[in-house]
């Protein structure tokens, strides 16, 4: 499901809640690509460790767990550095989701 949120300044952003299948795919990518440096650097880490000692195996491990999480912390991201839900639809499906719990 994917919801609009926009900030004071009148800039929205599209995101989708739930599962990240781009996440699952391409790993640490989708954040680079959002802007969403401090958790694509710390998907990376994560990724890089779990390989070390796995001889490259586990690396996928890291990518999995984030799969589920990501669009969660990067929405609580979002809603933290001003932006709000556009509709009652995208308020709903954030308190669904219990990441806003107002």
């Amino acid at each position: 499901m994917v919801i609009t949120l926009k900030n004071d300044a009148g800039l929205t952003k599209s995101v989708k809640v739930g599962f990240s299948w781009t996440t699952f795919f391409f790993g640490f990518f989708p954040a680079l690509f959002r802007g969403d440096l401090k958790w694509a650097a710390i998907m990376f880490i994560l990724a890089l460790a779990a390989g070390s000692f796995t001889l490259g195996l586990g690396a996928w491990i890291p990518g999995l767990v984030f799969s589920f999480i990501y669009n969660k912390i990067y929405i609580k991201d979002l809603i933290e550095r001003g932006y709000r839900p556009t509709d009652e639809h995208a308020e709903s499906a954030l308190r669904e989701n219990q990441i806003i719990t107002v």
